[in-house]
């Protein structure tokens, strides 16, 4: 049997809409977050204040963390392909619970204390979609892809990642379209003002309802064909499935070369699971370290509140410069797919790191000295788009590549969680960072923030120097022996 390329990228093509739909999850708030705090700020029994609403905007994180916890043992267990299958059951019941959090149990358009807390656990339960997919999805493509294209492959999933933040931010302009965004302004503490009620009305009522309702219908395609895509020769392999495991190395690498791979396999997978700690604790710093520094650098304060902060720096209609920024994200993740394989993983993070640092530190001098809205733009262009073809990709690579492959299940959850306990930090924190004055209007928070980011860029570029391995090339069992040494 020769190999079979349309197989290979057919699977892999499927595996990435958990990566679309990762996205599309975690940035569809960008768009949805104005509506949703004038609506509940119309609650009568409760005051819906800057804090509360910073937690609703992050509470799909607190399921991210959930998720991506869960997700070593759901891959263990359950195998790769089920837990996949979850992820797009527990995406789609979230897509139609936050369209309509008032089902069964509350009056239509009755803004309430409890009717948040519903809201937020939709939101959670999605969150909890986006951990495991995460966390799986660079795996399964990982132990599916021949060692020579894994990286571009698993790249790929990265690729998804932001077109579907490119594809909800596009999706949310088209459902605001004519209709204005809530103008909301604090009068005094705890007071929140709607500044444009009755032209915001639709905004308010049921535009932030439209657009978490639009992720439904990816969530059910995802969930679908994942059930017609094969098991990882890995996974089946260690599970004593190895008829089945031969059949798909056979399909994608050619009989010739799947018998040995799946030698490999299992020489390395003698038993099922061996200890955590097994290869020593500095694998697992690095994977939990790869993923803190990914969030530390402060992309997500960008990706979650891009038209906020577009709209900060003076900037006409930020919503269309948030869909000009997901363009230069797609991009320049291109670049890192075409690139990966050439120039290796250390590199492109080390590069990236110190284009961030330029970026963020180049937003914070802007504010300071009080430069132009479009040279702020323009640096937060540069942060984004070095993020993109470097921590963005490569991260997720690397975390699906540097764990041995009796352990991996278990790395990847504690990495992946600890890069969702560091997203949730750098989310919560932004705005009340971001907003910080001494002086009324002197824009410290706008410098300080962003500043902050550009010290992480530049410590995230030292670690990957001193302590990540380079991965080009390497099958996932030279990382066994790698780490054994």
């Amino acid at each position: 049997m020769k190999p079979n390329k349309l197989y290979l990228y057919s699977i892999v093509l499927v595996a990435v809409l958990g990566g679309l739909l990762f996205g599309y999850d975690t940035a569809v708030i960008s768009g949805a977050e104005k509506g949703l705090q004038a609506f509940f700020i119309g609650a009568t029994d409760f005051v819906y204040t800057d804090a509360i609403h910073g937690i609703t905007c992050s509470s799909a994180l607190i399921g991210c963390i959930i998720g991506s916890a869960l997700s070593g043992m759901l891959a263990s267990n359950l195998g790769r392909k089920k837990t996949l299958v979850l992820a797009g059951v527990l995406f789609f019941l979230s897509a139609l619970g936050s369209y309509m959090p008032e089902f069964l149990f509350f009056n239509y358009g009755e803004p309430t204390f409890s009717l948040l807390i519903v809201f937020n656990l939709y939101r959670i339960l999605g969150g909890v979609g986006v951990g495991i997919a995460s966390a799986v999805c660079p795996m399964y493509i990982a132990e599916i892809a021949p060692s020579n294209i894994r990286g571009t492959l698993v790249s790929w999933n990265q690729f998804a990642i932001i077109f579907g933040q490119l594809a909800v931010y596009f999706i949310n302009l088209q459902i605001l379209g004519d209709h204005p965004i809530p103008v909301i302004k604090e009068i005094s503490e705890d007071v929140y003002k709607i500044l444009n009620p009755g032209a915001a009305l639709w905004s308010i009522e049921v535009g932030w309802r439209y657009m978490f309702h639009s992720e439904g219908l990816p969530a059910a395609m995802f969930m679908i064909l994942m059930c017609l895509v094969p098991e990882t020769p890995r996974y089946l392999a260690m599970n004593g499935e190895d008829a089945k495991a031969l059949n798909v190395l056979s399909r994608i690498n050619g009989s010739d070369k799947a018998e040995k791979i799946l030698n490999e396999i299992k020489n390395t997978a003698v038993v099922k699971t061996e200890p955590l700690i097994a290869y020593g604790w500095l694998v697992i710093f690095v994977g939990i370290m790869l993923s803190v520094f990914q969030q530390f650098v402060g992309i997500n304060a960008v990706l979650y509140f891009a038209p906020r902060i577009f709209a900060s720096c003076g900037l006409e209609n930020p919503m269309m410069i948030t869909v000009l920024m997901g363009v230069v994200n797609i991009l320049f993740t291109l670049v890192a797919i075409f690139t990966v394989e050439k120039l290796g993983r250390k590199p492109l993070l080390i590069y990236g790191s110190v284009g961030m640092a330029v970026g963020a530190i180049g937003f914070a001098f802007v504010n300071l000295v009080a430069l132009p809205p479009m040279i702020a733009a323009g640096c937060i262009m540069i942060y984004s788009a070095s993020f993109m073809f470097s921590w963005g990709p490569i991260c997720w690579v690397l975390i699906s590549e540097i764990f041995p492959n009796t352990i991996r299940g278990a790395a990847v959850a504690i990495a992946v969680a600890f890069q969702w306990i560091a997203n949730f930090i750098v989310s919560s924190t932004f705005v009340p960072m971001y907003n910080m004055e001494f002086a009324e209007g002197d824009g410290f928070g706008h410098v300080f923030v962003y500043a902050l980011y550009g010290v992480f860029c530049i410590l995230a570029a030292l670690f990957v120097w001193k302590l990540v391995p380079e991965t080009k090339g390497k099958t996932l069992e030279d990382m066994t022996r790698l780490w054994r040494k």
